[in-house]
């Protein structure tokens, strides 16, 4: 049996939603950060950094969400990482890039604007990263002019975790109506079955 360490509302939301994407069976642990879960020796043993997301499957244990994607799709999805090396590289040059570069910013003023105090936000930063993101968008957008998806035209992993990045915008009020190309491209995920049932446990 699989067990999901994390909530589908973190981070770990990646992970919950390529599980349902794989159709395979699992089970969730959520981790009480309050409560000082995440530093109990119990839960060192399945992640010594004391994060979450983490990932057991039976006595294989696996940390760090694209890691942990990768490994699920590799194991009951492989056709999300690709058929053939070309497709294999491209999913992992889109997925690396989605958490390396356009994260980044994104969680910049994620935090500014969701976990800060209004009266308390650093303008600075929330400025600075909404200067940054256009330009990624910009190439996102460039690079799915007449594709539907980003790697062999079909739904990879690649697609996973660039969207989900992609979805930030939302929680920040980032404006995406500029990118024409990545909005039909997210109503075509959208219709994902396994995209749906996600978005149901974050009810």
């Amino acid at each position: 049996m699989i067990t999901i360490y994390g909530s589908p509302k973190s981070s770990a939301g990646r992970c919950f939603w390529c599980l349902e994407e794989s159709g395979v069976s699992y089970e969730t642990k959520t981790i009480d950060f309050k409560a000082g879960e995440h530093k109990s020796e119990e839960f060192l043993k399945i992640n010594r950094n004391g994060k979450v997301p983490a990932l057991q499957d039976g006595d294989f244990t696996i940390w760090e969400s694209l890691a942990i994607n990768n490994y699920i799709a590799d194991a009951y999805k492989p056709e999300l990482l690709g058929t053939t090396a070309q497709e294999r590289g491209l999913v992992s040059q889109w997925s690396v890039w989605s958490v390396a570069d356009l994260q980044v910013p994104m969680i910049d003023a994620f935090i500014q604007l969701v976990f800060v105090p209004e009266p308390h936000r650093n303008a600075d930063v929330i400025a600075k990263a909404f200067e940054k993101i256009p330009v990624m968008l910009a190439s996102l957008d460039a690079e799915l002019q007449g594709n539907d998806f980003l790697v062999a035209d079909r739904f990879t992993l690649a697609d996973l975790n660039v969207s989900f990045v992609v979805g930030i915008c939302d929680d920040i009020k980032f404006d995406l109506s500029a990118y024409n190309n990545i909005n039909q491209w997210r109503a075509r995920i959208a219709k994902r079955d396994g995209l749906q049932r996600y978005k149901a446990l974050c009810k």
